[in-house]
This record gives C-alpha cells, structure tokens and sequence, in this order.
C-alpha cells in the first residue's frame, strides 16, 4: 500500500485512524470494531463490506493512543 494514500485514508464511520494489516490486507478501525478489505491494492471502505474485528482484535491499541486516559 502506498503510504501517502494511506495517510489520507480514514474510517467512513467516525473519522478515526486506520491500522494497516498488511498480512491479513486489511485497514482496521479499532473504534468501530470494523476491518475494510484491500482488493487488488484497493482499499474497499464500504461498510457493508467490512470484517467485524473479534473482541481481542478490538483491544489491541488503537495507532496513536497509549492507553492513558
């Protein structure tokens, strides 16, 4: 994937960041508990088309927070 796209790409729902998955071809948003698919380098950022992250996907830290409130 190419940095500079990703670097503009945000979540369709909330905004937030997107941590690229490269093994699995994916851009997670750990706040909405979704995982959009790269087809063929294409990042695929419909909703309907999303994985549902498991609950221990869902708590893996977000890029940029640590974890202090």
């Amino acid at each position: 994937m190419d940095k500079e796209l990703l670097a503009m790409l945000v979540c369709p729902l909330c905004n937030g960041q997107l941590e690229y998955d490269r093994e699995a071809r994916e851009l997670a948003c750990h706040y909405d508990g979704l995982a959009f698919p790269i087809r063929e380098g294409i990042p695929v950022m419909l909703p309907e088309e999303a994985r549902v992250l498991s609950a221990d996907e869902k708590l893996k830290p977000s890029p940029g927070r640590t974890g202090d409130a």
